[in-house]
C-alpha cells in the first residue's frame, strides 16, 4: 500500500516514520544486486500528497537494481552508538513514478526543501509499504512494534537480550 495508506492503517508507526523522515530525510535503502547479492545505499526520502518519495541518479547502480527488482527495506539512519531514537524499518516494494504529475509532486517537494529540483532525466521511485517495524533499547528491556498489511499493529515490551 502507498505511504498515505500505511499511515492511516497504521498510525502509531505510519506516525513515528513519517517524523523520523521529516527530521533526517536520509535513509538506507536495501535493494539486490543482479546477481542476487545484497546492496545498501543512503539516500534522501521526502513525503509528497499521499507518496514517499527517492530521486536517483539516471541510469544509476542502484535505480537500475530497483527497474529489474523492486523488492526494498528502508532503515532509518541510526543517531548513534546508543541510537535513542530506535530503529525503523519499512518493507515493500519501489514503484517506477513516470506519470508527470507525480514527478511535479516530487519535484516541488524538493523544492521547497532544498530550493533545488533534480534535472531531467532522473529515476524517480514511491514505495508500496507491506510491512514495517520498529525496535528501540530502553532500560532493562526493548519495545518492539511490528506491522504487517492486513494483519494490524503489534506492540510489545521484551526482556533486554542475554549477553552471549
Amino acid at each position: 500500500m502507498r505511504w498515505g495508506q500505511f499511515v492511516a492503517d497504521c498510525p502509531e508507526l505510519g506516525g513515528l516514520a513519517g517524523e523520523m523522515i521529516a527530521d533526517r530525510h536520509i535513509v538506507l535503502l536495501g535493494s539486490l544486486r543482479a546477481d542476487g547479492s545484497p546492496r545498501i545505499s543512503a539516500l534522501e526520502c521526502d513525503v509528497a500528497g499521499d507518496d514517499l518519495y527517492t530521486g536517483m541518479i539516471w541510469q544509476s547502480v542502484k535505480a537500475l537494481d530497483l527497474v529489474r527488482d523492486d523488492r526494498i527495506t528502508l532503515h532509518s539512519l541510526p543517531a548513534g552508538l546508543s541510537n535513542p531514537a530506535g530503529d525503523l524499518k519499512l518493507y515493500g516494494r519501489a514503484v517506477d513514478v513516470r506519470d508527470p504529475a507525480g514527478r511535479e509532486a516530487y519535484g516541488e517537494v524538493i523544492f521547497a526543501r532544498l530550493e533545488w529540483r533534480p534535472d531531467e532525466p532522473y529515476h524517480c521511485f514511491a514505495y508500496d509499504i507491506t510491512a514495517a517495524g520498529f525496535v528501540r533499547f530502553e532500560g532493562d528491556g526493548r519495545d518492539v512494534w511490528t506491522w504487517r498489511e492486513g494483519r494490524g499493529f503489534r506492540r510489545d515490551r521484551l526482556p533486554e537480550l542475554s549477553p552471549r
